[in-house]
């Protein structure tokens, strides 16, 4: 039992934090991140953020950091990497709390976290019962059946069973400190485990993004071939007008002209009929 204390038992005072991985949020971002949603946090009286509130802390972050595709902020990843500080502080509050003050956090968002969210997070002590010592055994007595010799009564006393007073007190306290760390581990990998999916997510989004972008590109060709067809329709009906036009215009002209023709030839003949009156009346009185 000694042995599986000492293996429980942190080897130095000051135990090295759990490493967390931080992805793409630089320390900068999640700085400006936690100050703005610390801000609004506050602002509504410590509530819950809605969805418009998220989408302004997104707005505020990018507008300092988001000046690339992969350093942009959607509200649902800043939503997401609040939580995963919560659940960091949360880890941090133990180990500080089991430590009884001996341990401090170096990280260097846990004094605003615990300014923020310290009080929602009580200090979780191991209980003074376990310290104390049981109400010890009382001896039971009863009667023993009435035999042929003798009637008196007989008092059994029940063992007592050793008082938990004489267990070393550090036992409970090195077991608490074991327990926390290891519940601090196991918070840790499930974080990293929600990260990696997130990321798995953010790639399929990615994904997603790129078959649209592939089918928004081939919708723009297939607009593009219907404008070039419609175009060359258009053209094709112009011409056709202009030829008919052109033809209407020499249909016109040429009737002018056969018009033109016929008055001329009609005034020829009128004018050889008079001179040819005017020769006979002329040869009549001569």
């Amino acid at each position: 039992m000694g042995d599986l204390n000492d293996s429980l038992t942190p080897s130095s005072g000051h135990s090295r934090p759990m490493p967390v991985r931080e992805d793409c949020w630089s320390e900068e971002a999640t700085s400006t991140l936690v100050d703005v949603w610390g801000r609004r946090f506050v602002e509504l009286n410590r509530g819950n953020l809605r969805q418009k509130d998220w989408q302004d802390v997104a707005e505020a972050v990018n507008a300092l950091h988001g000046h690339s595709k992969k350093t942009h902020r959607t509200d649902v990843q800043c939503k997401n990497r609040i939580d995963t500080i919560k659940k960091k502080y949360k880890i941090e509050k133990a180990r500080v709390s089991a430590s009884n003050g001996s341990v401090t956090s170096s990280w260097p968002f846990y004094d605003r976290l615990d300014g923020l969210i310290g009080s929602n997070f009580s200090q979780k002590k191991p209980s003074t019962s376990m310290s104390q010592s049981p109400p010890m055994a009382r001896p039971l007595s009863y009667r023993k059946a009435p035999s042929s010799g003798t009637a008196n009564a007989v008092s059994v006393a029940i063992p007592q069973k050793r008082p938990l007073a004489a267990v070393d007190d550090g036992f409970f306290r090195r077991n608490y400190s074991a327990m926390a760390a290891a519940a601090a581990a196991t918070e840790a990998e499930e974080d990293e485990e929600e990260e990696e999916a997130e990321a798995e997510a953010e790639e399929r989004g990615s994904e997603d993004e790129e078959g649209e972008g592939e089918g928004m590109r081939r919708l723009a060709k297939a607009i593009e071939r219907f404008g070039k067809m419609y175009e060359r329709v258009e053209a094709e009906k112009l011409r056709q007008m202009v030829e008919l036009e052109k033809q209407r215009m020499q249909f016109a002209k040429d009737l002018e002209v056969q018009r033109m023709q016929m008055f001329t030839e009609t005034q020829v003949q009128l004018e050889r009929i008079k001179r040819g009156k005017k020769s006979g009346s002329n040869d009549i009185y001569g």
